[in-house]
């Protein structure tokens, strides 16, 4: 790192058993962080609340090139948070989700979607429940009524906008996992 890490405890003495614990989960975040430029960690002890049942608080912050990353999990939500070492793990196990989200992101491994192409309803069959949907490329394929997903057959109506999977079907393209978008 290049800034120094910055320890803080609030309501509490300053432990050398619990900094130690968080220089260790830091050399961690920074053998898979490369470009990990500084971080602040805030242990915060529990109020005298009997309604919260002395829970503790740690926060994290993350310097990066490009951002920021805090982990602030909410004590409260966390009932594991009674003992400030749970409190520390599992704030440092968000971070390193975190760090892993940022480094994916960073790489280009971001999982993406292929969009699903889009047409309108030019014809139907109510006879022979099908219908066929005309592409934005001009291309004509058929549909059956069983490849609906989140519309009936009957309420359909002709130039009502849809997306949908092609396939290569017995007598040429059709169309699967029809869903209808919108009408015109």
């Amino acid at each position: 790192m290049q800034r120094p890490l910055q320890i803080s405890f609030r309501n509490m003495t300053p432990s050398e058993a619990v900094e130690a614990r968080i220089r260790k989960n830091i050399e961690k975040l920074e053998r898979s962080c490369d470009n990990l430029i500084g971080c602040r960690v805030v242990v915060e002890a529990p109020h005298a609340h009997k309604q919260k049942g002395g829970l503790y608080h740690t926060r994290i912050d993350l310097s990066l090139p490009s951002e920021t990353i805090v982990v602030n999990r909410e004590a409260d939500l966390h009932k594991s948070s009674t003992d400030v070492y749970v409190s520390i793990r599992d704030a440092f196990a968000a971070a390193g989700r975190q760090l892993q989200k940022y480094n994916r992101q960073r790489q280009g491994k971001v999982k993406t979607h292929d969009l699903m192409p889009q047409g309108r309803i030019s014809e139907l069959y109510p006879e022979m429940d099908s219908g066929r949907i005309r592409t934005a490329e001009g291309d004509d394929i058929y549909f059956h009524r069983n490849s609906l997903i989140n519309a009936d057959f009957d309420a359909l109506e002709v130039g009502a906008k849809v997306s949908f999977a092609e396939e290569l079907g017995e007598k040429g393209p059709q169309a699967s996992s029809v869903r209808v978008l919108g009408k015109q």
